[in-house]
């Protein structure tokens, strides 16, 4: 590793969660072409390696792997310490890993099956249309029960999308703040928004800006899973895990004032966790996250982003 300790002196290191697949990817791809050293993340090491070794056959050779299950401790501790030994430090911090927290019956399966045989291109849609897009996609999933939240994949989704990100990053800290521009990139979702929570004591307690801390949005998700059953109307896992990334992202960005610490949707994109229904490459749906990557010194921090622009949480 004296090589990767000489280049780490003059190279910026990223470091990707779920990124062996998809936009996390793709991310990885964009920054390595810009001449990044990025570590690699994946639950599966077998998936992560070949992952590597693909950009690496493109040409991208600044790219190592390390194993990551951010639902392990033992996992996190593992890339922090590689982090802390080969490199001596992090500058851009990309929270890509998630999971919807829902499973699909028969019905939707063959629903989807039948989108993904359609190309989808809408070049000039813009960020209310989206937004309005996905919106009603979920309400008729939802009401035509397609979509089925059980106890098991609630409290994973909750302690993947939210608590993983959040172990992720207080492991990683301490690394950050070594560096010259440290960058925090949060990648969450236009569902996250706080129109969409339903519950009137969650949405105060997570628009609360001046009350915000990590023990108010404890007791959000705490009630959350303790009021949650399977027939639960307002409370969607994936739209509570992801308002919480939200939320937390504002806080760390107080908390870390000399830090740039962003949230974006990447947009629609057409990926595995929506089954390959989005509209938008992972190409496009990289570039936001890539962004805010590369924000200046002086660029926008606390914010929730929209692709590439900053938009409302």
């Amino acid at each position: 590793m004296s090589e990767t300790n000489t280049d780490s002196a003059t190279k910026k290191l990223v470091v990707v969660t779920g990124s062996n697949k998809g936009i996390g990817l793709e991310i990885c791809r964009q920054l390595a072409t810009i001449g990044f050293i990025v570590v690699l993340t994946a639950r599966d090491e077998k998936r992560g390696v070949e992952a590597v070794e693909k950009l690496k056959g493109s040409g991208l050779s600044h790219v190592v792997f390390h194993q990551l299950d951010v639902m392990d401790p033992a996992s996190i501790a593992s890339l922090a310490d590689f982090i802390k030994t080969q490199f001596g430090k992090l500058d851009i911090l990309v929270n890509n890993d998630g999971i919807t927290g829902f499973v699909l019956n028969d019905e939707a399966k063959r629903v989807v099956k039948a989108v993904e045989g359609l190309n989808f291109t809408c070049p000039k849609i813009n960020q209310n249309e989206l937004f309005l897009l996905m919106q009603v996609e979920v309400c008729l999933a939802k009401q035509s029960e397609l979509a089925i939240q059980t106890h098991e994949t609630t409290n994973e989704c909750v302690q993947t999308n939210y608590y993983g990100t959040k172990r992720v990053t207080e492991a990683l800290l301490s690394l950050l703040q070594l560096s010259d521009s440290p960058r925090i990139v949060n990648v969450s979702s236009s569902l996250g928004q706080l129109q969409l929570v339903t519950d009137p004591w969650a949405k105060e307690v997570l628009s609360n800006e001046d009350g915000l801390t990590e023990e108010r949005v404890d007791d959000v998700l705490n009630k959350f899973l303790k009021d949650f059953s399977q027939d639960s109307k307002g409370w969607p896992a994936y739209t509570i895990s992801k308002a919480a990334i939200n939320a937390y992202t504002r806080f760390l960005a107080r908390k870390f004032p000399k830090f740039r610490i962003n949230c974006v949707c990447p947009g629609y994109v057409k990926t595995d966790i929506n089954y390959n229904t989005g509209i938008f490459t992972v190409e496009e749906g990289a570039a936001g996250p890539v962004k805010l990557a590369l924000l200046p010194d002086d660029g926008p921090s606390g914010f929730f982003f929209f692709r590439k622009e900053v938009s409302t949480v």
